[in-house]
Formats: C-alpha cells, sequence, structure tokens
C-alpha cells in the first residue's frame, strides 16, 4: 500500500467517525476533586506528583504522559507539576505546581501555560512556579498533620515529606505541629475512578470508534506475504491521523505460533498462507484507553479447524458479555467465557476431562489452552484501576463501570509443556471488546470492529469502501 492510497484509506474511514467529544469540563473536575477531598481531614494535605520525564537515550526523552490521577483531578498533562490540596480553615485550596514561563526553553520546547496560563481555565485556586515548590510546599508540609501522597513518584517531595515527618524541633516539641504519618491516596482514588461518567464514557466511545476503524483497516490491509509491522504501521498510524495521542499500549501483533503468545511485541514476522494473525491494539484519546483484540486468516478464508477454535471464542465472550450487569460479580464473566469454552473443547475431543474435572482451577485441562483471565477495568489506564476483591468477594458490578471481555485459545505447537492436536497447532484466538455495564443491557463500545466470522471473510484484502 503506497502513501496516496493509505491517505485515501484513512480519508474515507475518518468519514465514518463522529463529532469529537466535548473535553471534561472544569466542573466535573471540580466535582472530583471534592468527592476526594470530602474522606480527607480538615488537617491533611493531599500531594499528587505526576510520572516524571524519563530518559530514552542520551538527551532523547520518551514521549510524556502524565500519571492517570493527575489527568483524573485536574487534566493537567504538562511535565514538572505537583498538585495539592489543603484546607485553610474555611474551604479547600487546590494548588498547582508549574513549569514557568521560559521563552528560551519554550523555543526549543514547546510553549508553557506558566503560572499565569495555569489560573485561567483550570480546575484549582491558586498557581505557583515548580521551582517554588521547596518553600511553599514546605511551609504546607509543616502545617498538616498528615500527608497523602504516594511514594516513588518524586524523591524531592518524599524526601521533605520523610524530613518533616522525622524531625524533632522545637515547634514540634511545644505545639505538636508537623505531619506524623503519610497514606497512599491511590485507594480512594481509584474508588472515584472505578466508574466513569458521562463524558469520560464519551472520551473512551470515541477511543474505540477510532481503534474499530483501525482494526478493520489493518483486515483489508491483510494478505499473505505481508509483515507483521505494516499492519500495525496501519493501525498505528490512522490512531495519528484520527486526532489520538497514539496507542493506549504497545500493539501486539503475531501470525502463526506468535499468535499464541499472549504479549508477543516483536512484530517482525512475515505473515504466511494459512496462518491467522492476532492483533492486540488501542488507541488512547485524552488519557482514555481503547482495548481491542480481533483474530483473523491472513488469507481472507478460516480453514475447518480454524472455524471450529474461532466460533467457540465468539460463543465464549458472547456468553461473557451477557454477564456484564448491574449486580453481578465481576468474575460472572470470566466464569461464563471458562463454561463455554471447557464445553466445546470436550466436544472437539481436545479436553478428555469432565466439565468439572475441566473447570478446576489446579488440574483442569482448561487452563493449558486458556490461561489468562477474562477481562480488566479500563479506563485512564488500559489496566484501570479498582481492587476487584474489595471485602476478599468479587465486586458486584455498577452502572457505569468499563471492563473488557477477552477470552481466547492458543494452540502454541512450540510449548513442550503440552501435547497439542495437529488439528489446530498454532492457532491463537483471542476476541476482546470494551463493554460498558449500563441500568439495563451491556453496551459494547468497541462493537464497530467487525468479529463474525461472515463479517471477516467479506472484508480481508478489501479495499476500503
Amino acid at each position: 500500500m503506497g502513501w496516496p492510497l493509505a491517505v485515501t484509506m484513512f480519508e474515507t474511514a475518518m468519514l465514518q467517525i463522529g463529532e469529537k467529544p466535548a473535553t471534561i469540563s472544569v466542573d466535573e473536575f471540580r466535582s472530583r476533586q471534592s468527592r476526594l477531598l470530602s474522606q480527607l481531614r480538615p488537617d491533611d494535605l493531599l500531594i499528587i506528583c505526576p510520572n516524571m520525564e524519563s530518559t530514552r537515550s542520551n538527551d532523547v526523552n520518551y514521549p510524556y504522559r502524565s500519571s492517570s490521577d493527575m489527568l483524573y483531578l485536574s487534566g493537567w498533562k504538562d511535565p514538572e507539576s505537583i498538585l495539592t490540596a489543603h484546607n485553610d480553615g474555611k474551604s479547600w485550596v487546590v494548588t498547582l505546581f508549574v513549569q514557568p514561563k521560559d521563552t528560551l526553553k519554550e523555543i526549543w520546547e514547546g510553549r508553557r501555560e506558566g503560572v499565569e496560563g495555569a489560573l485561567k481555565g483550570w480546575a484549582i485556586d491558586s498557581a505557583h512556579s515548580i521551582e517554588d515548590a521547596s518553600t511553599i510546599l514546605g511551609q504546607m508540609i509543616s502545617k498538616t498533620n498528615r500527608v497523602l501522597l504516594r511514594s516513588g513518584i518524586n524523591s524531592l517531595v518524599d524526601n521533605m515529606v520523610k524530613d518533616a515527618i522525622e524531625r524533632r524541633d522545637r515547634g514540634r516539641q511545644q505545639f505538636g505541629s508537623g505531619p506524623i504519618s503519610i497514606e497512599d491516596p491511590s485507594a480512594k482514588i481509584a474508588e472515584l475512578r472505578l466508574r466513569k461518567s458521562a463524558a469520560e464514557i464519551s472520551q473512551m466511545r470515541h477511543a474505540s470508534e477510532i481503534s474499530s476503524l483501525a482494526h478493520e483497516m489493518s483486515m483489508r490491509h491483510s494478505a499473505v506475504g505481508r509483515r507483521e509491522y505494516q499492519l500495525q504501521s496501519v493501525i498505528e498510524g490512522f490512531f495519528s491521523y484520527a486526532g489520538t495521542s497514539g496507542w493506549a499500549y504497545p500493539s501486539i501483533v503475531g501470525c502463526g505460533e506468535n499468535a499464541t503468545v499472549l504479549h508477543y511485541t516483536v512484530n517482525d514476522d512475515i505473515c504466511q498462507d494459512g496462518e491467522i494473525i492476532l492483533i492486540d491494539a488501542g488507541a488512547e484519546y485524552n488519557g482514555y484507553a481503547a482495548d481491542i483484540t480481533r483474530s483473523w486468516p491472513i488469507n481472507g478464508k478460516f480453514t475447518d479447524a480454524q472455524k471450529e477454535i474461532y466460533q467457540l471464542v465468539l460463543n465464549a465472550q458472547l456468553a461473557a458479555i451477557d454477564e456484564c450487569r448491574v449486580g453481578r460479580a465481576y468474575n460472572a464473566p470470566h466464569e461464563a467465557a471458562r463454561t463455554v469454552l471447557a464445553e466445546g473443547l470436550i466436544e472437539l475431543g481436545v479436553i478428555t476431562q469432565t466439565l468439572d474435572e475441566a473447570l478446576c482451577t489446579e488440574t483442569g485441562q482448561l487452563k493449558m489452552w486458556y490461561m489468562h483471565n477474562t477481562g480488566h477495568w479500563i479506563g485512564l489506564d488500559v489496566h484501570d484501576v479498582g481492587i476487584y476483591k474489595p471485602n476478599g468477594e468479587p465486586r458486584l458490578l455498577e452502572e457505569g463501570m468499563c471492563l473488557t471481555v477477552e477470552p481466547g485459545l492458543y494452540f502454541g505447537a512450540w510449548r513442550p509443556d503440552i501435547n497439542c492436536p495437529q488439528r489446530y497447532a498454532n492457532i491463537g484466538i483471542r476476541i476482546e471488546d470494551d463493554v460498558l455495564v449500563t441500568s439495563t443491557d451491556p453496551d459494547v463500545l468497541t462493537k464497530d470492529c467487525p468479529k463474525t466470522i461472515s463479517d471477516l471473510e467479506s472484508l480481508i484484502g478489501k479495499d476500503f469502501e
């Protein structure tokens, strides 16, 4: 596919994308902050440190992506920043420390909002230069009783808090001033992030729509002799062309036996006739992830053996999606998928145990062919935050929760630990969608991505219309 043809295909696909969703409003950021701060004590100090910039090689950094908690509470994306919240005796004050304006650095690295820009249109009450953080943040710490901070991200802040807790000066002796404890706020924030708002769902739906089209384009570009990275380039190229920030996680593009490696990311093999290709790829939009996996024959036609395994995985996925309902246990989709897969493999003669025996987590034969969970939370992180068993028991699903549903079967003939049936040798199938739990039926955010056998065979290797 030459570049002009790629552009034509991308432009045609763009016509199918709806309008971009509105950005998260300041009011919503304020609401998130309020829900978190309502759980704190008046003498607490909340400190959110985003990720630090990371060196890729010599003087070249990796593309910067702020921490999800910073994005969730403020939407601030720039490096070298800190978000705090303290109570001044009347109300909570949210403060943002940011990079100051610097013409020389901006010439080289890009424009900065600076302190003045941070005070315009952002969900904060005050702003300071990050260069003043040692002094101003130090004063905040000295006046608090408990610091809520996730350690291990910003060593400067970690040391400031540690020193303040360990300090034994006259002020502490006479007045008991200064922090006496530190607590990680991650669990409190995770609980808030677990239930998505209408605006968040809109962002995720947009990322899902673009990701679905990207997968379809890779299907249409499939042909015997393609390199895995060529199909990867179609998908990731469209992610950028459609206005996302790129991939939400490194793309998995594996053909043949590579499709049986769960997190294969080399992506440089040649796709041979008769092989199944498995692509696990999703875009990120405004920090929100999509996560889609599709599997299909590189030559456009399923063999009978491939059909048997593919339809079995699809049946398992549909049964699991149907369990994504309010009040069902989080692991209900997993158990539904496992049951369908085990029954199907027993019928095909792959599993020689009874159903109960096959499903046993210790000695069951199902785990030889299906060795991962059926899904995970998804949102600002592709493997999003939120405890699965808050009280030792699987959490019950609630409206607004989003999770992936991704059963699979993997017949790696290269594995020395199994006796792989020759009929299914090196077939790797995973089918993954992102599902929103609603008050009624499950809402499949990635439903636009083709996945039936007939739909796949009708478009693999075909021009984009």
